[in-house]
């Protein structure tokens, strides 16, 4: 009986360690779902609902740097996908820095983990586009003077640039990655 049991773990085992065995490193594969990035636009929504709900310790401690959330499709169709991507990086840089900000000008505890979860997913979306074999951007050493950009003063504005970001570019970028493209042969 014992010995039986002892067979079956080792079965068990000898299967989880198939499971797990460290294959060839091998490049990531392209994410083109797009319901990972609806998901974190419903995050962001929320931590948007939330800020705007806020009474007291939400306020930002200074201006800052966002990225344009208007999309002329004209101009759009015409940038290249590397132009593209980095218009979008920027903006996801530069959303990253406003967030960084507003983390550590917040003091309401409860609007933290909304914040938290906004640039976790900002990263997220960096890996995403990795994925896609997009080119990993270089952020400048400033915010100044980089073009299709605004400053907002108030943290409603910020999460609300952020939404319409993702919304917008973002996922325009997403839709018309050369990774996600099917081949129709």
């Amino acid at each position: 009986m014992l010995q039986k049991k002892n067979r079956g773990l080792l079965a068990l085992l000898l299967m989880v360690l198939e499971l797990t065995r460290p294959g060839l490193l091998s490049p990531l594969r392209p994410i083109c779902d797009l319901r990972v990035l609806n998901h974190f636009m419903k995050e962001a929504r929320d931590a948007e609902v939330a800020m705007k709900s806020c009474a007291e310790g939400c306020t930002m401690s200074e201006s800052v740097t966002v990225p344009q959330t208007r999309v002329d499709f004209d101009v759009w169709e015409k940038k290249n996908g590397l132009e593209q991507a980095e218009e979008v990086q920027c903006g996801l840089w530069l959303l990253q820095q406003g967030l960084g900000l507003l983390r550590t000008s917040v003091t309401n505890s409860a609007l933290h983990s909304h914040i938290d979860n906004c640039i976790r997913n900002l990263l997220s979306i960096n890996a995403v586009l990795r994925s896609l074999n997009i080119q990993e951007y270089t952020p400048p050493t400033s915010a100044a003077g980089l073009e299709g950009t605004w400053s907002v003063s108030s943290a409603t504005d910020l999460l609300q640039v952020h939404v319409n970001f993702l919304r917008g570019k973002v996922r325009l970028l997403l839709l018309d990655a050369q990774a996600c493209q099917q081949d129709v042969s």
